[in-house]
């Protein structure tokens, strides 16, 4: 009788396990790289279908700063499509850092299931009730006909529209800032060198002076039009130079070694500066689940 419920006991916990097997053999779906702002892993929107999305959250981003992200997978099984996106949300830091500015909508499309997770800094302007409304009232519809591409379209249009009409923080000037990074360096680089071309300039023969200006523009810019211009304006320079300067004053400068000897000193700064990073953040408020 003790060996029998023995056996009875082992074949329900084979049982048991059999049925478990799958559940733990079955992994969670990874997160995508980011890439973009319209991410497709089913293959369901082309690719002008995308540009035209991208160009769309692109230009919101530059206006207002806000960051929309979208997603459309095949399945999030086993997970659930909260949990999945709320996965995505952090891994892809959606939105600015200290101001939580950023939306994700998934579309998990053989799940039939969507999701918005809306970044704390713009649940005010897509709270859960008119995150719910663009789901089943603008998305809803174009998907129940197989019209992916409009309901994408419908949801990231509305969402655009509630957002410009936020109040948030001006978006960062990057491409400004990254020019202003750029002059100063260059300045930093050319300001020592211009010094030792004025002295090459006004001491030395017009020849000279130009092959060197044009060699040194072309080591700096790599353009050999500025190159040709420069050699140009050093053998004009030189030629008012040694016509301006006395001859006298030039030779005492070359025998005692004053032209080179302190005209390098500068030389040695300028290339010190670097670019800092940028971080990036952000943490997820509210959101509405649809189907």
């Amino acid at each position: 009788m003790c060996r029998l419920q023995s056996l009875l006991r082992l074949l329900i916990l084979l049982v048991a396990v059999a049925g478990f097997a799958p559940a733990v053999a079955q992994q969670e779906v990874p997160v995508p790289q980011l890439t973009a702002r319209v991410t497709d892993t089913s293959g369901t929107l082309d690719q002008g279908q995308k540009e035209a999305l991208e160009a769309k959250l692109k230009a919101l981003e530059e206006n207002k700063g806000a960051q929309v992200f979208v997603l459309m997978v095949p399945t999030v099984q086993p997970d659930t499509v909260e949990s999945y996106a709320r996965r995505v949300f952090d891994q892809w830091k959606v939105g600015r850092a200290n101001v939580d500015d950023g939306i994700l909508f998934l579309i998990a499309k053989d799940d039939r299931r969507m999701r918005l997770e809306v970044g704390y800094g713009l649940e005010g302007a897509v709270p859960d009730a008119l995150a719910s409304r663009i789901i089943n009232d603008y998305v809803a519809p174009h998907f129940k006909t197989n019209d992916y591409a409009g309901g994408v379209n419908a949801g990231v249009t509305a969402l655009v529209s509630l957002i410009e009409n936020e109040a948030l923080p001006a978006p960062e000037k990057r491409a400004a800032a990254g020019s202003d990074e750029f002059d100063e360096g260059l300045f930093g680089a050319l300001g020592p060198m211009l010094m030792f071309g004025f002295f090459l300039i006004a001491f030395f023969p017009p020849i000279i002076s130009a092959v060197a200006a044009g060699v040194m523009l072309f080591a700096i810019t790599g353009s050999i039009i500025l190159a040709g211009l420069a050699a140009i304006a050093a053998l004009v320079i030189s030629g008012i130079a040694r016509k301006v300067v006395p001859r006298g004053a030039v030779r005492g400068a070359r025998r005692n070694g004053t032209i080179l000897g302190g005209g390098l000193g500068g030389l040695g700064g300028g290339f010190g500066a670097g670019r800092g990073g940028r971080g990036g953040g952000g943490f997820g408020g509210g959101g509405f689940g649809g189907g």
